[in-house]
C-alpha cells in the first residue's frame, strides 16, 4: 500500500504511510496468546512478533489466521526451501478445477460490492483451473465486513482440498479508497485462501518498510513456483503492504504462478 498498509494481518497498521494487514502495535495484547502457542507457531516456522488472537484462531505475519488444527496437525516436518523475494505457495492447495462460489455477508456499499465482482472478473480473466463466481450467501468463501482496526483485511489458507472459508474485511476500509484499491486487497486476501503465500514472505521490509522481517517458510509450506524470478518483484499481488492508492492487477510473474499452480 503507498502509505504503506500491511496486508495479511488482522489490523493494518499505518506505518511510514504504509497501510497493513497487520495489526496496530498500539492495540497488541501479547499476553492473550499463550507461550506453548508461540511456542508452536516458531515451530511451524512463522514469526511470533504481533501474534493475536481472533475469531478462528490465531493471526501471524499480518493476514494469515492459524487455526488450533493446524496447530496440531503441523507436527511433521516438512522438506521447505527458504529463498529470496519470488513467488510461493503453501503445501495446502485447492483441488481442480472447480468453481469456487464468493458470496458477502452483510449489507456493503455499491462501490465495495462492485469491487468483490472485479476481483472475481481479475482472477476468472486468467483462464485458470479455478473459476470464481459471486452468490448471494453461503458461498464458498465468505467475506465477512467485521469492524475492527486491527487489520484491514485477513484470511487463511486451504484444507482438505478446499479454500480457506472466510475473508474478514474491516470495514474502515470500504469506503473512501478506490475500487483499484479494493479489488487488491481482496484478491490478495482470495490468494491466501486458495494458497498462497506472501512474495516477500523472507523480508517484509520489501514491500513495509523498517527492518528486515522474515515470515519464516513454516511448515504449512513456502515452496517457490517454477517460471517465477529469484529478484524482488516490486508490483506482485501477493506482497504484505501495498499504499492507499495503490492498485496491483496480476503482472506477468503472477500470472505464471497462477497458472502453473491452477
Amino acid at each position: 500500500m503507498i502509505k504503506r498498509l500491511i496486508l495479511g494481518a488482522v489490523s493494518c497498521a499505518m506505518l511510514s504511510g504504509l497501510i497493513g494487514c497487520q495489526k496496530e502495535n498500539a492495540t497488541i495484547d501479547e499476553q492473550a496468546v499463550p507461550e506453548s502457542v508461540l511456542s508452536q507457531l516458531k515451530g511451524m516456522g512463522f514469526g511470533t512478533d504481533n501474534v493475536q488472537r481472533t475469531e478462528g484462531g490465531f493471526l501471524v505475519e499480518g493476514d494469515m489466521i492459524i487455526t488450533p488444527e493446524m496447530l496440531s496437525a503441523n507436527n511433521r516436518e516438512q522438506k521447505l526451501r527458504i529463498a529470496e523475494v519470488e513467488q510461493y505457495h503453501t503445501t495446502n492447495l485447492v483441488a481442480g478445477p472447480r468453481t469456487i462460489t464468493v458470496s458477502v455477508s452483510g449489507t456493503v456499499s455499491t462501490a465495495f460490492s462492485n469491487s468483490v465482482n472485479n476481483m472475481i472478473a481479475r482472477y476468472n480473466a486468467e483462464n485458470l483451473g479455478l473459476t470464481f463466481s459471486r452468490v448471494a450467501s453461503g458461498g464458498n468463501i465468505v467475506i465477512r465486513i467485521v469492524n475492527t482496526r486491527q487489520y484491514i483485511a485477513s484470511a487463511g489458507f486451504p484444507s482438505g482440498g478446499n479454500p480457506f472459508g472466510t475473508i474478514s474485511y474491516a470495514k474502515a476500509y470500504t469506503s473512501g479508497y478506490s475500487d483499484g484499491f479494493m479489488t487488491t486487497v481482496l484478491a490478495h486476501e482470495v490468494g491466501h485462501c486458495i494458497g498462497f503465500r506472501h512474495t516477500d514472505y523472507m523480508d517484509r521490509s520489501y514491500s513495509c518498510g523498517g527492518s528486515l522481517a522474515n515470515e519464516g517458510a513454516s511448515n504449512v509450506g513456502a515452496i517457490h513456483i517454477p517460471g517465477t524470478p529469484t529478484t524482488a518483484d516490486a508490483a506482485s499481488w501477493m506482497l504484505a503492504c501495498l499504499g492507499a492508492t495503490t492498485n496491483r492487477p496480476f503482472n506477468t510473474n503472477d500470472k505464471v504462478a497462477l497458472n502453473f499452480l491452477y
